[in-house]
């Protein structure tokens, strides 16, 4: 997802009308084990028309378009080099036959006094957009590319498709639900339930928040090997703090129960990111970070990410990002493929 301060400036059409989104593409190359060397590229672009007919309703529409699947149907592993929405991602989306259009929804504010706000969202929606957020690791256009630093690859967190949403902020304190029908995209469609609990701190380090995630599926995935289907259900919990001025990090631990086939049962994960203001670079950004990926109930044993980016801002909304992976796996077979990833992406927010 892109995180909406990360954004660059709006194109205010109206008062009450304005569009925005980012364009970007990047270049790969792999130089991993059990692969051909080869270099790949994508471009997406996703714009967002957004009207404001008054202060509590709000109606939104994405739209994505992207050419090229860079790396991510290369590479012979199970996390994606870039988890941005590519060519084929944007395309037939679930199976519901609807390329193109990644949300449409219509939010209503309800001002509840003493008791906070709380923000209603329903139409085709993003759960990343409500659940797992983080500050420095959330955003694959500006920070890491990596899937497993984006959201956590042990949940199961569906986008693009039917649902509700409700978030509710009182204070420090926040109360979000997510309610989806998910096409199956050649498989059963699935209910989808998560709710996530977050708390806000100001402590004399920095600001922190910190979440924590649970989800619950419907009855519609196979179990390893012959038997019935059975439901998915896990656990995040999601962390950011400053530990110092332009010094912060994250953690984002996950777990989830293995009744169904699963790829991974939990995941380890944290980074630290240097705010570029340190070296008297403001709008730079320097990130490292590492994840662990413990394998399920199918072939994978385990998986390890390494990653390291140098954003470069060239102005406003504008920036170039170089950037290193290094990837192992391993699998129930033998070794998977391990080696390096390097890129450079280039990204516009508008």
């Amino acid at each position: 997802m892109v995180c909406p301060e990360n954004r660059g400036l709006a194109l205010d059409v109206t008062d009450r009308f304005s569009v925005n989104g980012v364009a970007a593409a990047s270049i790969q190359c792999q130089q991993v084990s059990n692969a051909d060397d080869k270099c790949r590229g994508a471009a997406p672009l996703q714009p967002e028309f957004r009207f404001l007919p008054d202060e509590q309703n709000e109606f939104l529409v994405k739209l994505g378009f992207a050419a090229g699947n860079s790396l991510n149907k290369e590479l012979p592993a199970n996390v994606s080099p870039w988890a941005a929405d590519l060519e084929d991602d944007v395309t037939d989306i679930n199976g519901r036959n609807r390329s193109y259009l990644l949300t449409a929804w219509y939010k209503h504010t309800a001002d509840l006094g003493t008791a906070g706000d709380l923000e209603l969202s329903a139409g085709i929606i993003d759960a990343t957009d409500y659940l797992d957020q983080n500050r420095y690791s959330n955003d694959e256009y500006t920070q890491f590319m990596n899937s497993a630093l984006v959201n956590a690859p042990s949940a199961l967190l569906p986008s693009y498709d039917e649902g509700v949403a409700a978030d509710w902020k009182i204070g420090s304190w926040s109360l979000t639900g997510v309610v989806m029908q998910v096409g199956g995209g050649g498989g059963k469609d699935y209910g989808f339930v998560g709710v996530q609990a977050e708390r806000r701190f100001d402590l004399s380090i920095g600001p922190g928040t910190y979440r924590v995630v649970v989800a619950d599926t419907s009855h519609d995935f196979p179990r390893p090997g012959n038997g019935r289907d059975s439901r998915r259900r896990w656990m995040i919990v999601s962390i950011d703090q400053q530990f110092a001025p332009n010094i912060g990090g994250f953690i984002r631990l996950g777990w989830q129960d293995d009744d169904a086939a699963i790829d991974y049962k939990a995941l380890y994960s944290a980074g630290i990111d240097f705010d570029g203001a340190l070296w008297n670079r403001s709008g730079d950004s320097l990130g490292v970070a590492y994840a662990w990926l413990r394998g399920g109930n199918l072939d994978i044993d385990d998986s390890h990410v390494g990653e390291a980016y140098y954003r470069f801002a060239i102005s406003a909304g504008l920036s170039i990002t170089a950037d290193l992976q290094f990837i192992s796996e391993k699998v129930d077979d033998g070794d998977g493929p391990e080696g390096w990833i390097p890129g450079i992406r280039t990204t516009f927010e508008f």
